[in-house]
């Protein structure tokens, strides 16, 4: 996990994820910081194991510590995934990772926000983590959140 070490500790990063931090301290509703992050990493990679994807474990954990990093961008005038996805592809390579996993993972965290991508791929198990990491049975804001009743997690799955 050398790469994910050196991505963690990438100085556009960090500073992303304290924009993210300052942005949501008042926030009420589910955050996006490193915690959500990690859940979203162990959960997709407990998938991939499932469903014998055969993803290597950092790909995936790049995958999601990148996916929501765009909600960082102070200035942003594209949704999340879009900002995301194009940090991922400047980022990616400095911290060790080739041009064919780079471009799967930007694709990943691009297609990330909604369903559809073929089942078993990376983009498929990061959106499914993403919404299996929330913990809605136990919310505070379970009553006004505006997920649909049917999308909230009621159980722990994972």
């Amino acid at each position: 996990m050398e790469r994910i070490d050196s991505l963690m500790k990438h100085q556009a990063y960090l500073q992303l994820m304290d924009h993210i931090a300052a942005k949501e301290r008042g926030r009420r509703f589910c955050r996006h910081g490193l915690d959500h992050s990690l859940d979203v990493a162990r959960i997709a990679h407990i998938l991939n194991l499932e469903g014998s994807c055969g993803y290597a474990r950092d790909v995936i954990y790049a995958a999601a510590l990148l996916h929501d990093v765009g909600r960082g961008l102070l200035d942003a005038t594209e949704p999340h995934h879009i900002t995301s996805a194009a940090f991922a592809r400047r980022v990616l390579p400095e911290a060790g990772f080739d041009t064919c996993e780079t471009e799967e993972i930007a694709k990943a965290i691009f297609a990330h926000h909604e369903a559809g991508s073929e089942p078993g791929s990376l983009a498929d198990l990061l959106f499914r983590a993403d919404k299996l990491s929330r913990r809605c049975f136990e919310c505070e804001m379970y009553e006004e959140c505006y997920w649909p009743e049917d999308r909230k997690n009621h159980v722990v799955s994972y």
